[in-house]
């Protein structure tokens, strides 16, 4: 099949949409398609560009100021038209409903080319960095929820991560008209598991060796609620007595707050802010954690969490959002109330206190993870694509 991902957001961009359509591209062309990604420059010229085995075709495009490292393509319809034009895909896989994601549904449908639409991101996720915007917060969730329905009842499919995604669109997702179905974004297993990790990594980012260490990997931005860890770690060290290290890795808007707070809560020699690592460090790292530890409450399913249960780790997680599905409480971790630093807390310390709870859990974590297998994935999408293209014959 020749297949088009259109993504407003993509590698080399740090988040689940960027991490889960680039493991989709490299999925499908590993499995012998033809895959080509749309997706914002990086430099802001347009340009083409070769990621292992599928291209980029890069649009025109100007920082995104509320992220890190996001280029958003402001009006990418020439350019999309000309793509679509020129390599005529058997069916097109939108990632976001912004810029490109638009201008991809609009010549898609009117050339009759099947479409998937997968939703990964909520209006929440948007509204903790604009706080200017908080006061008419919901009525703007609610719009953009409506606009989202309408979006996607212009896809022959539509698809969210976790069957708790979809209900967290609410009644809007009444109004989608195209089918839906829950298929999980999926991680690569073959990457991620249980062991050791090397002294290499250990010495690079000076992370102590004989104490339990608490993890979050992840974007650092204000929706991930992170200064909730940051006051559940000093619980955990000052109230709690619990002899442990707070190990952060990634980048984001909130990353200089963030030090700052820890700054101010004396616990910044207790904590390793490792800023942005490689592909390569973030399987190490995920090795290195205890426990892994994830306060947002807008996560539609999570790859990161996915990947630290894949490395072992039991999971303390808030109860919102599609995070149920992953942390299931006392089976692989603990789920605690919104905001609750005292109740995620005390989660870390239970696990840390019991070893052979702590052994359990981790084994529940990995069943878990199994399921979770991007192969899984990739032949799912394989099916629905081949699926709506003989019905478009």
């Amino acid at each position: 099949m020749k297949i088009l991902i259109a993504s407003d957001l993509h590698w080399p961009a740090v988040n689940g949409v960027a991490t889960f359509s680039r493991n989709l591209a490299q999925g499908l062309a590993a499995h012998g398609h033809e895959v080509l990604v749309i997706a914002p420059s990086q430099t802001g010229k347009k340009y083409r560009e070769v990621d292992g085995n599928y291209t980029v075709v890069r649009t025109a495009a100007v920082p995104f100021p509320f992220y890190q490292n996001f280029m958003i393509s402001l009006s990418p319809y020439r350019e999309v038209k000309r793509v679509i034009n020129e390599f005529q895909p058997d069916v097109i896989h939108i990632q976001m409903l912004l810029m490109i994601g638009q201008a991809v549904m609009k010549y898609g449908n009117k050339m009759n080319i099947p479409i998937v639409s997968t939703n990964h991101a909520m209006p929440e996720n948007l509204m903790d960095n604009l706080k200017l915007l908080a006061p008419v917060a919901r009525p703007i969730s609610y719009m953009l929820k409506a606009y989202g329905a309408r979006f996607h009842s212009k896809a022959d499919y539509v698809t969210l991560p976790t069957k708790a995604a979809i209900g967290m669109f609410g009644s809007a997702v009444d109004k989608v008209t195209s089918p839906i179905e829950a298929v999980s974004n999926g991680i690569d297993l073959s990457r991620f598991s249980v062991g050791k990790p090397s002294k290499a990594i250990i010495e690079k980012y000076k992370i102590p060796v004989g104490v339990p260490i608490v993890t979050y990997i992840g974007r650092l931005d204000a929706e991930k609620h992170l200064w909730v860890l940051l006051k559940a770690f000093a619980r955990v060290l000052h109230d709690k007595k619990i002899k442990s290290h707070l190990l952060v890795v990634g980048f984001g808007t909130d990353y200089e707050n963030l030090r700052l707070l820890s700054y101010d809560m004396g616990i910044s020699d207790d904590i390793t802010f490792t800023g942005r690592v490689s592909d390569e460090d973030l399987v190490e790292l995920h090795k290195v954690g205890t426990v892994y530890c994830m306060p947002s409450p807008a996560e539609l399913q999570s790859i990161a969490t996915l990947e630290a249960m894949a490395s072992g780790q039991p999971i303390v997680a808030v109860d919102a959002g599609a995070l149920c599905e992953l942390c299931q409480d006392k089976r692989n971790g603990y789920l605690c109330r919104q905001d609750d630093y005292k109740q995620m807390a005390d989660g870390i310390v239970t696990i840390l206190s019991d070893a052979k709870l702590r052994q359990k859990m981790s084994e529940e974590s990995l069943k878990i993870a199994k399921s979770h297998d991007l192969e899984t994935t990739i032949k799912r999408f394989e099916e629905i694509y081949t699926d709506l293209i003989k019905a478009n014959e």
